[in-house]
């Protein structure tokens, strides 16, 4: 197979002008190609506003052999076809139970699709409601401010991802296939084709909610189970004979009605997200070992999408391009890292809180991008040495102090700021040409007073410093919304070479364990846990009735 790599096209192009440049190439006819697949597209803007795709293109041909022999190209490879991502049960202990998968994120569900594929007849568990609900209940919150605890933007079928951009980029090494087997994954059950290729891929939030509708839908026709409103609030564990505690059991509760109810496994995956905040605190009264860890926190900034277009793409760029993104980084006076996550072109600010008293902020793109607005999280790295105590729920509470500012800055709804007030510190009392583009109610006022004042500082120069790279990016008008709290989990659940945690039997997985920041690399590492698994579990027979 033959692997090209910078194949440059000016846009716009055709599809057959992508393939009369690989014969160029090449030096071949047409007729020599047996086929060939696009596996990465990019811009490149550097000579702005002419633009071109970049492409990297595999193909194969009818005689590779004299390609070979007469192409000298260092961006022309002859690579070996690479087998697909395969995972294959080669443990021998059967298990007594059926495998519990707990959280239905990324990394619960695609642990839990996986297993349920290979015959595993997995149950997980969700606090929250399917997704259709869900997206009723975040609606009514948007509107009316009645929160649902267990039905919200952090909890629910799908996880904290289901209301983002669907943002599926990872900086995540996999030699493994891993990364390439979740996007063929989102691809089957209904994601667009260009995730396979285009460089930085996302979903939207529209077409998330009906990719894992039509994940659970498998997973259930494979011999899983997925119970909804089942919060787990309680573990028990023997001791084997070396002393080790093992899970037995897993105490529920159903968030609706409140009845309780007891489920024996000795396997539970431990996919809760970076929110579970009360499970957090079970878990650590357990004696389940667990450390606090750096995360970072900010603000939403929001500015015109027609602003980011042209400062990425050129005022007289082509028309029909996607919306613009950026990806900024910036050192604080202090030595911090500053930087921009989880841009949304043409998105929303979100509500995103999770508790009563407490206000938190994510950001949110439909499929089309199509908003007035972008806007990315601007925010600032912070490390154990900044939180009140040596505990491992030390980042937690810092968290939720700052989300307790929030709240009380806009008495209860999201408070935005112009960055020339937040830079005076004081209150906005109205927009200028940018208007907020938030779901959920919001209100003038004074955005840095929720953070310590070097936080605050280091925000304010990381902006300024972005405005070298993009020319306006500091402009007075442009809105800030707080608090984005809630980037990755504060704390990090230990986990052995086996993904088992102190409590055997019990595997910490994804982004709410520590082990991933995105959906992506939360549904990477819930392909690893079942690689653990299955490695010591054979699935059931088809007799077998657990």
């Amino acid at each position: 197979m033959i692997r090209l790599q910078q194949i440059k096209l000016k846009i716009p192009h055709t599809d057959r002008q992508l393939k009369e440049k690989i014969c160029k190439l090449l030096n071949i006819d047409e007729e020599a190609i047996l086929s060939y697949k696009v596996t990465r597209r990019s811009v490149d803007a550097r000579k702005k506003p002419e633009l071109f795709y970049v492409y990297t293109a595999e193909v194969q041909l009818k005689r590779e052999s004299a390609v070979r022999r007469r192409i000298k190209n260092k961006n022309i490879l002859f690579v070996e076809k690479k087998a697909p991502y395969r995972a294959i049960p080669s443990g021998k202990r059967t298990l007594p139970a059926r495998p519990v998968v707990i959280g239905t994120g990324p990394a619960g569900l695609f642990c839990g699709y996986q297993l349920a594929k290979l015959g595993y007849r997995p149950i997980l568990l969700e606090r929250g409601a399917d997704v259709d609900k869900r997206i009723k209940d975040v609606d009514n919150f948007w509107k009316e401010g009645r929160l649902n605890h267990n039905s919200n933007v952090q909890f629910g079928e799908g996880g904290a991802g289901t209301f983002s951009d669907g943002k599926l980029g990872t900086l995540v090494h996999d030699n493994n296939g891993r990364n390439q087997e979740v996007l063929r994954i989102f691809h089957k059950f209904g994601a667009p084709e260009q995730i396979l290729y285009d460089s930085a891929p996302h979903i939207g939030t529209d077409i998330l909610c009906d990719v894992v509708k039509r994940m659970r839908e498998e997973i259930i026709k494979r011999g899983g189970e997925v119970q909804f409103y089942t919060c787990v609030d309680g573990f028990e564990a023997a001791a084997d004979e070396e002393g080790s505690k093992v899970l037995s059991a897993l105490h529920l509760r159903d968030t609706q009605t409140g009845e309780r109810r007891i489920l024996g496994t000795s396997l539970a995956v431990l996919a809760i997200g970076h929110s579970a905040r009360d499970t957090f605190e079970t878990l650590y009264g357990l004696g389940v070992k667990m450390q606090a860890k750096s995360f970072a926190v900010g603000v939403r900034m929001e500015h015109p999408q027609d602003f980011i277009n042209n400062s990425q793409y050129g005022e007289n760029h082509t028309t029909g391009l996607p919306a613009a993104a950026y990806k900024l980084t910036a050192k604080a006076g202090d030595g911090r890292g500053v930087y921009t996550f989880c841009m949304c072109p043409g998105g929303f600010v979100v509500n995103a809180s999770s508790t009563e008293g407490l206000l938190a902020v994510n950001g949110m793109s439909y499929s089309a991008r199509d908003g007035k607005n972008a806007n990315s999280a601007v925010i600032v790295t912070v490390t154990p040495e900044d939180f009140e105590s040596d505990s491992p729920l030390a980042g937690m509470e810092f968290q939720k102090k700052l989300e307790e500012s929030a709240f009380l800055e806009g008495g209860g709804r999201i408070p935005v700021q112009l960055f020339e007030d937040y830079r005076k510190n004081c209150a906005s009392t109205g927009g200028g040409t940018v208007v907020p583009q938030i779901k959920g109610s919001y209100t003038w006022g004074n955005v840095r007073r929720i953070f310590p004042e070097q936080l605050a500082l280091c925000i304010e120069q990381g902006i300024l410093q972005f405005d070298t790279k993009i020319k306006g990016y500091a402009r007075c008008d442009a809105v800030l919304s707080g608090v984005e709290s809630r980037t990755s989990s504060p704390l990090r659940i230990l986990r052995d070479e086996s993904f088992q945690s102190s409590i055997r039997g019990l595997y910490p997985c994804g982004e709410g364990a520590g082990y991933a920041g995105g959906i992506t690399s939360a549904a990477i590492d819930g392909l690893k846990v079942t690689e653990s698994i299955i490695k010591e579990w054979c699935p059931f027979d088809t007799a077998q009735v657990p």
